[in-house]
């Protein structure tokens, strides 16, 4: 990226008096943190913030550790449907798994799930707190999913962007997402919302009651809280936007070396090897197609582009219009806490919470790519199409299928999230000043039940498919001339009902019943987890107090699983394995902050980590604040920090799906493969050292007003991760043997005659740097108040080095794995009395396919595997505007308040991405899922009523 970029994105970033709260700026205070949850309260002259970043609690401290700060009215003025999708808006949280870019992620068991993931490094190298406390993941990995938290008791959110292993534990790599609950609600507070989009379609409506009340003087404290979320979701893609065929696609002018680009971005291209009702896609009547009951007609290939076509009949083929583009999700929890008041140095505390979340989504068609032999005496054929392939001298003929009458695959995934916290925290005298103690146990327990529905069983299905009609005297003693399976000939009790394949609503329901199955896995998540803190005052130094916090914790993680065994292979998709597995972790850290003289602090934390599947580890960190003068404060963190592989990457049994990639053995044809993955046992740790550089302005001349500026580096050494099939097909074609160890070819259970095994190993390396802007001004307006504020992080690299390929930076790459150059987000209030007004602006910079892509359209270089030539590779960034009313009311002895939102207010249809050139490019809507707006323009009310 040239100077000149930066420097205009710094230009923009700084201008910016928009969306969250720097470290320690002018807000109104949230509810307060319980002790020893890594915490402490910072005055700011209105009011106190509780910040996060730091284990030290000591009044007037700024931890070095860089901290965004979102509070209620930053959570209102967003009005999201759940807590997720407003921390998925935070620019350094990109590429967050949601319901709708997780909905493909069947077999992994991973859909429907709402996941936090800073810097774009991965959702498991992201430590989501509850309250400064861990919770249970809802998948193999490990990933906590942010819906199981009560939505409406959450009265803040804090985002350590950071080195944060040392004072939190493993998995803080990039930082902690920490939810803070408000524990002392005390009345009783009911809400319903609801939302559609502007076309009438994607309802859902949110009800929740909470109700908290003193006891024994004010000593203890009860509080309870319900919800119920629903949405309808929508089904299919009714959106004009993906209507035009955009696709990524091979040239079918291309050859090495004559300088056309090896791929395209155009429009107007379908599937050229598959229609609904099936296409003959070889011999004398290729190009035959079988329409609705059966009808006859004449495929238009237009230009071949193997396995796609441009242009012709490329309408009919069209399929990514039949998956999800907002699933189903049903969402029951209940939450429940009391405390009480031993004596003032103990309280005592035990909640419980309950999570059930139902999520449906359509996954797409079975397809069949031209890899279906049909014979020539098939029963369903029609008679002139059997009698031209018998004039032809033909026998057979290849047969390519979306598979119409088989309807469309959906996963359905269950999860329920038991989550059990008893504990004590207080303070006693200590060194001529308090300490400060919390101790607790907490066990968490998720059940899960990933279905996948409407499944071709691949043996059943060839079985059905080869029908032929009964000669006379047969076995199954059924009359001359009956459509019965050849195989049910010699197999009499095999069960098999022959299906009709040529055309649209033919099939017989009978055979499709016998076909398809409804496959599942169980799983069962534990977590638990036994933690205790102590921070102190131990002796004063001539600039201040020395301030220490030490602390240790026992953590186990397990899994076990269940599937039967007639699921477990020789399906399209699912093939579900049940893992099983534990390891435990035990740590202790002591953290120390130090004044060195009036203005300046150093603080250090050191942290000894053992895993009892990978071994012995230490994470620490050294950071500084330096304040020269009133309203300015410098900061540095320098830390190593550590992940250590999880349940899933340890023990996953298998996995296996079936998809296409194009085989460069066999001339780059499409091929279907059946992808494995398998979970590796002799993963060690990663291992993270990262730098922090960053500036505090809070001007006392410009009342109202602060910024901050943050630098970070981070630099991760044998990084966890897996590659895609395509890659390692690709890779050992070229000749790079590691790759081919991982390809097996033959016939195998899952009706390919490829597998491609996609295990996690440790990578090389993987670096990422990039800087982050915070702004906020507020200052009276007329009879109210106006905040401008204002977060955005531009991303200066994301590089991963697997040791055997070119390092690749994905920074500026704007498909579903990369990582935008820049985004931001921006917010305008105004509160007078019961009014409050909010306009957010956001967006995202635009970007590449593929850095490593060459684009031209003549006179290009050879193309490769690490350097492919395109035509154009460029995605259009986006940007959206969204806001919000707020009045509030008082009714007597309760208060009122209604709300009125709409997001995407310009109904923006988020840019074209094309997928491809293989895989589920045919099944993928034209945008990126993780990135975008989908929906268009949606309205929402909601109203809460507290007494």
């Amino acid at each position: 990226m040239t100077g000149k970029l930066i420097t205009s994105h710094i230009a923009l970033a700084g201008s910016l008096l928009c969306a969250s709260m720097a470290q320690a700026q002018d807000a109104a205070p949230p509810a307060e943190a319980a002790p020893g949850e890594g915490t402490q309260a910072t005055g700011t002259g209105e009011g106190l913030i509780v910040v996060t970043g730091s284990r030290i609690q000591r009044d007037g401290y700024n931890a070095p550790t860089p901290l965004t700060v979102l509070q209620t009215e930053d959570i209102e003025a967003t009005a999201p449907a759940n807590i997720a999708d407003f921390v998925n808006q935070i620019p350094s949280v990109i590429g967050s798994a949601t319901p709708a870019s997780s909905n493909l992620s069947m077999s992994a068991g991973t859909s429907g799930l709402n996941t936090i993931n800073l810097r774009g490094l991965g959702t498991n190298r992201t430590l989501v707190l509850l309250n400064g406390q861990r919770s249970v993941g809802s998948a193999l990995g490990g990933q906590v999913d942010v819906n199981t938290f009560p939505q409406g008791l959450i009265s803040g959110v804090e985002v350590v962007t950071g080195g944060a292993s040392a004072a939190y534990g493993s998995d803080a790599v990039t930082g902690v997402v920490n939810f803070i609950l408000d524990e002392d609600f005390t009345g009783l507070k009911a809400g319903a919302e609801a939302g559609i989009t502007t076309y009438g379609d994607a309802p859902n409506y949110r009800l929740d009651l909470t109700f908290g009340t003193p006891f024994a003087d004010g000593r203890g404290h009860i509080l309870l809280n319900g919800e119920l979320a629903v949405k309808d979701g929508l089904h299919g893609v009714p959106r004009d936007w993906n209507d035009k065929g955009w696709y990524q696609i091979t040239n079918p002018a291309y050859a090495p070396g004559n300088g056309e680009p090896e791929r395209l971005i155009v429009d107007q291209v379908g599937l050229g090897l598959a229609t609904p009702g099936g296409l003959i896609t070889d011999g004398p009547l290729r190009g035959l197609y079988f329409g609705q009951g059966g009808a006859i007609g004449q495929f238009d290939f237009g230009t071949v582009a193997n396995p796609w076509i441009i242009g012709g009949d490329w309408a009919m083929t069209q399929v990514n219009d039949t998956q999800s583009l907002d699933p189903e999700e049903n969402r029951k929890s209940i939450f429940g806490r009391i405390s009480y008041e031993v004596a003032p140095w103990l309280n005592v505390f035990a909640q419980g919470s309950y999570a059930r979340s139902v999520n449906q989504g359509q996954l797409g068609i079975h397809r069949n790519q031209g890899n279906v032999t049909i014979q020539a005496d098939n029963a369903f054929l029609p008679e002139e199409v059997r009698s031209a392939l018998l004039a032809a001298g033909e026998t057979s003929f290849r047969f390519g299928t979306t598979n119409a009458d088989l309807g469309i695959r959906t996963n359905r995934t269950t999860r329920g999230v038991q989550r059990y916290v008893v504990g004590a925290n207080g303070e006693f005298p200590l060194f001529a000043d308090y300490a400060r103690w919390d101790v607790y146990y907490q066990k968490g327990i998720a059940n899960t039940r990933e279905e996948a529905l409407g499944i071709a069983n691949n043996t059943r299905f060839a079985l059905a498919t080869d029908a032929v009609f009964a000669p006379a005297g047969n076995a199954l003693g059924v009359a001359e001339g009956t459509i019965v399976c050849r195989s049910s000939l010699t197999d009499t009790d095999n069960g098999c009902v022959p299906l009709n394949r040529f055309g649209v609503g033919v099939a017989d329901p009978a055979a499709l019943d016998w076909i398809l199955g409804d496959l599942y896995r169980k799983q069962r998540f534990e977590q638990n987890v036994v933690a205790a803190n102590l921070s102190f005052t131990a002796f004063d130094l001539p600039a201040g107090p020395l301030s220490v916090a030490i602390g240790g914790e026992h953590r186990t993680e397990e899994v076990s699983g269940y599937v039967e065994d007639r699921y477990q292979s020789g399906w399209f998709t699912g093939n579900y394995l049940p893992s099983f597995g534990d390891y435990s972790v035990t740590e202790g850290y002591l953290e120390v902050l130090a004044p060195v003289f009036d203005g300046f602090d150093v603080n250090g934390a050191i942290r000894a980590t053992d895993y009892s599947t990978s071994g012995y580890v230490t994470t620490w960190k050294l950071g500084a604040t330096f304040e020269p003068i009133d309203g300015l404060r410098f900061r540095a963190t320098r830390s190593r920090d550590i992940r250590a592989p999880n349940l899933a990457e340890l023990f996953t049994a298998g996995s296996t799906r079936t998809n296409t990639v194009l085989d460069p053995f066999n001339g780059n044809q499409s091929t279907p493969f059946a992808g494995t993955s398998t979970g590796n046992p002799r993963l060690e740790p990663e291992k993270a050292d990262q730098w922090g550089l960053g500036v505090v302005v809070q001007p006392r001349f410009f009342p109202g007003f602060s910024a901050s500026v943050d630098y970070y580096d981070i630099k991760i050494k044998d990084a966890i991760d897996s590659l895609d099939a395509q890659t390692i097909i690709d890779r050992c074609h070229e000749g790079v043997s590691e790759y081919c160890a991982a390809i097996v070819r033959g016939p195998n259970d899952f009706g390919t005659n490829l597998q491609i095994f996609e295990s996690p190993f440790n990578f090389a390396s993987q670096r990422a740097r990039g800087l982050d802007f915070e702004t906020s001004y507020r200052t009276d307006l007329g009879a109210g108040a106006l905040t401008l504020r204002g977060i955005a992080t531009l991303y200066l690299e994301n590089t991963v080095d697997n040791g055997i390929d070119p390092a690749v930076d994905i920074v500026g790459e704007n498909t579903a794995y990369g990582n935008p150059e820049f985004v931001y987000r921006m917010i305008a209030s105004y509160a007078d009395g019961p009014l409050r007004l909010n306009l957010i602006g956001r967006g995202i910079s635009s970007g590449t396919y593929d850095n490593s892509f060459v684009e031209c359209t003549s006179g290009c270089p050879e193309s490769s595997a690490t350097a492919r030539t395109i035509n154009t590779n460029h995605i259009d960034g986006a940007f959206y505007l969204d806001a919000s009313v707020y009045h509030d009311f008082s009714l007597g002895m309760s208060e009122l308040s209604l709300f009125f939102a709409v997001s995407n207010l310009l109904d923006k249809d988020p840019p074209v991405v094309g997928s491809g050139p293989a895989g589920s490019a045919y099944a993928t809507p034209a945008t990126n899922q993780s990135l975008f707006d989908l929906l268009g323009r949606a309205f929402r009310i909601g109203a809460t009523i507290e007494f």
